[in-house]
């Protein structure tokens, strides 16, 4: 039998059975589906594609907020032999035409009626699409394409032997799953996954992190990207830990305290969102109580530099750290809900320093790893023990770092793609002799840290994780006849910003075909104009 992350789900619900798989917050109270119940979901969905006609091979979306639902229907595609594809809730009707088209997917899963109004916007345009299953909660929606999760799952409940074959024909080369690269402003690129490339990379990870079956995680970050599916899907499936699905991106603060995971995954926003609420915390303490926070925090530290080189601390220095841990970093971390965590990690995006440092010395090592949805999420990793903050650590084991002439990092390991779907020449660029071109640029250290030192390729990742090619930006703001020039920025930032220079013969014209005088920077009239170009493009 092939191990994939099908059959391993299938497994963790003969071996653990009852033991909780995931848990839902209704009302006051979460509730735990065990993980016998997740396998039967799974299956059950499973047949009901099938008997709705999906077929090996077929691709099939999902577009919603993180619910078991979208994990249950992402597995169910993979048991029947297809591959799922996650669509951001945040893209516009058209990203999410142009992704069921590419895809070709026969069914699509989406979470609510506001999702529902961006396809229904485009039906006439989706000639693949042929049914549209709503996640729990979802109604008032009345369309042929449309089936409750209630009534698409009452299409699986009876037994179906063509499953069974479907499962047992799965082959680790396989296409297990598409990612769809996120945000960019030009047609994004399906990252064609194998269910090898999954099963090894979330068995690994698993190792790595010291993750268990009596793990638990929180899923809030989008489904759709390959880092929360390891985090949510592929690794408690491998090891069987539990996770606990987010009520909404607002009640995460909450949501944490109740879950108190032992494996947090954040992307360098978050990181920076608690370090501006636990900041304003300390820095309004006043005399012992901050002199007390100090003396600790420096403890927490001098403590985690050895921890980091796989040290101990001991003597006088041991003793400290059981004071401070009592009295500082124990109360901290339970009122924000990680006192439970034996991992963090920040990924997705360059994390500064300064950040990292400020929660080693709260006895928090964030940490940081980095790599692509082409090589499955990870190339290198801070490791337990091996760990350098600044760096992205050591490369993820069993994976080969090289760089070009150039000094563009490249990969390779069993974690790396399988190419492009539909589009050879950039598998041809991306691919070569088996080596992943990443596009950055980077060096390994003495100690064998990888650090990243800038991109070969000219696209942004904001401190939210999400990519952003400039370019086109750039270009539709040069579109208005008075910009000269539009330069995008926003690497590592909240937000983009546009320098924008205007064209001066242009602007003169403009003046006095409106009467005016004064310098363009000066003249609110340029700024509307030029504005309303910047308002079309950010739509």
């Amino acid at each position: 039998m092939a191990d994939t992350i099908v059959h391993r789900l299938f497994e963790q619900a003969k071996k653990r059975g009852d033991a909780p798989a995931y848990l839902v917050k209704r009302g006051p109270v979460w509730q735990a589906t065990s993980w016998r119940e997740y396998g039967d979901e799974v299956e059950r969905a499973a047949r009901a594609l099938i008997r709705l006609g999906f077929a090996a091979g077929e691709r099939g979306c999902i577009l919603g907020f993180n619910k078991p639902e979208w994990v249950i229907f992402d597995l169910a595609i993979m048991a029947a032999g297809g591959a799922p594809a996650g669509i951001y809730t945040t893209c516009s009707p058209d990203e999410i035409a142009y992704i069921l088209n590419h895809s070709e997917a026969p069914v699509l899963l989406v979470e609510n009626r506001e999702q529902w109004k961006k396809v229904e916007a485009k039906t006439d345009e989706l000639p693949h699409l042929k049914h549209v299953v709503l996640m729990k909660g979802a109604k008032g929606i009345e369309d042929d394409l449309v089936l409750t999760w209630d009534e698409f799952l009452g299409k699986g409940a009876e037994p179906l032997e063509e499953l069974d074959a479907r499962i047992a024909a799965l082959e680790p080369g396989d296409l297990a799953t598409l990612i769809y690269t996120s945000g960019t402003t030009g047609p994004p690129k399906a990252v064609m996954l194998s269910h090898e490339n999954l099963a090894w990379t979330s068995r690994i990870m698993a190792q790595v992190t010291a993750a268990e079956a009596d793990g638990r995680t929180l899923s809030y970050l989008p489904l759709s990207h390959i880092a929360e599916q390891m985090v949510s899907i592929h690794g408690p499936v491998t090891t069987g830990s539990t996770v606990y699905f987010a009520e909404s991106l607002d009640t995460i603060a909450d949501n944490l305290r109740d879950c108190r995971p032992t494996l947090f995954f954040g992307v360098p926003r978050i990181w920076e969102k608690f370090h501006a609420a636990i900041s304003a915390k300390l820095e309004a303490a006043k005399g012992a109580k901050a002199r007390l926070v100090g003396w600790a925090r420096g403890v927490g530290l001098r403590v985690n530099e050895m921890k980091m080189r796989g040290e101990e601390p001991a003597g006088l220095l041991a003793l400290q750290y059981a004071l401070a841990d009592r009295v500082v970093f124990r109360k901290l971390k339970a009122a924000i809900g990680l006192d439970g965590a034996t991992t963090l990690v920040s990924g997705a995006a360059p994390i500064s320093r300064d950040v990292l440092v400020f929660f080693a010395s709260l006895d928090l090592v964030v940490q940081e790893v980095y790599g692509q949805s082409e090589d499955s999420g990870p190339t290198s990793f801070n490791l337990t023990g091996r760990t350098k903050l600044g760096s992205v650590g050591p490369a993820f084991p069993g994976v080969e770092i090289r760089f070009a002439d150039d000094g563009e990092i490249q990969v390779r390991g069993p974690n790396v793609f399988l190419g492009y779907d539909k589009d050879e020449e950039a598998t041809a660029e991306a691919l070569q002799d088996g080596w992943l071109c990443s596009g950055d640029l980077g060096r390994l250290d003495e100690e064998g840290y990888l650090h990243i030192t800038g991109r070969k390729k000219d696209i942004i990742i904001t401190a939210g994780g999400k990519n952003i090619t400039p370019k086109n930006i750039e270009a539709g703001i040069k579109n208005h006849p008075l910009v000269h020039e539009a330069v995008v920025i926003g690497d590592r930032r909240k937000f983009l910003t546009a320098v924008i220079s205007p064209d001066a013969e242009a602007v003169a014209a403009f003046k006095k075909e409106h009467g005016l005088s004064g310098e363009a920077h000066e003249l609110s009239e340029v700024h509307d104009a030029i504005w309303k170009t910047v308002q079309e493009v950010n739509a």
